[in-house]
């Protein structure tokens, strides 16, 4: 069952169709990648359906009701979380601190007042040892490595506790080990029923965590299906692995 889906979705850069009435339909308790080369239109699809660019034709449906646009601060509302390609951290505070400031759902001062709620701290704990931070949570987080900051965004975003989630290349530049931490992470959240939705490169993860695909090139889906049918497509083989 969809839970979020487009309908001849449509972006403009200038001359650029960044986006080419796109269809695309989102399945609760799946993971669903969206694959392509650089500049086909994954990001922007992602920027698109979250609010951080308005849409330039086409509907958004999310949960059954159409949109026609989506402003950013209605996203969670609607149920729906994201990451990004850069790690969008808070530097100067903890590593807990971060998290708290998703769980508490208030101002950001009273958010950082307020540390003694047993719930919110009890939640951040949980999440902070799932992603292996727990050890670093009274460190600021620009001292965090890479991989490590974006197991802390990573955990941000399932604190938001949504229905869909997207999840912007979150596998790009990590060590194996984390690599499989953040794996472990995304099929938890299909465990537990959320619609996971990720841009990644690498088809060995593709084929490992993801139900079916998208691919899309110059702003169009050029296919869409399980991993290994998608990934033999002529198609896809030519516009996206080259060969």
């Amino acid at each position: 069952m969809s839970v979020l889906s487009t309908k001849k979705l449509a972006k403009k850069f200038g001359g650029v169709h960044a986006l080419d009435a796109v269809d695309v339909s989102f399945e609760a308790a799946k993971i669903t990648a969206l694959i392509g080369p650089n500049g086909s239109g994954k990001t922007t699809l992602i920027n698109v359906i979250t609010g951080i660019v308005p849409l330039g034709g086409g509907i958004i449906v999310a949960h059954g009701e159409e949109h026609a646009f989506i402003r950013t601060h209605e996203v969670a509302g609607l149920g729906v979380t994201r990451t990004f390609q850069s790690v969008r951290l808070i530097e100067q505070i903890s590593v807990l601190d971060n998290l708290l400031l998703t769980l508490t759902e208030r101002s950001v001062w009273r958010a950082l007042t307020e540390r003694d709620n047993p719930m919110h701290l009890k939640r951040a704990e949980e999440i902070l040892k799932q992603v292996g931070l727990w050890v670093k949570r009274d460190a600021h987080a620009e001292k965090l490595s890479y991989g490590q900051r974006k197991l802390l965004e990573i955990g941000r975003a399932t604190a938001m506790n949504a229905r869909v989630y997207f999840f912007d290349e979150p596998f790009a530049g990590l060590f194996k080990e984390v690599r499989n931490q953040v794996a472990d992470i995304l099929r938890g959240l299909k465990a537990d029923g959320a619609t996971v939705v990720l841009v990644e490169h690498d088809m060995e993860v593709i084929r490992d965590i993801a139900d079916t695909c998208y691919v899309l090139d110059s702003g169009r889906i050029i296919a869409h299906g399980a991993p290994a049918d998608v990934l033999q497509n002529a198609a896809v083989v030519e516009a996206y692995l080259g060969k």
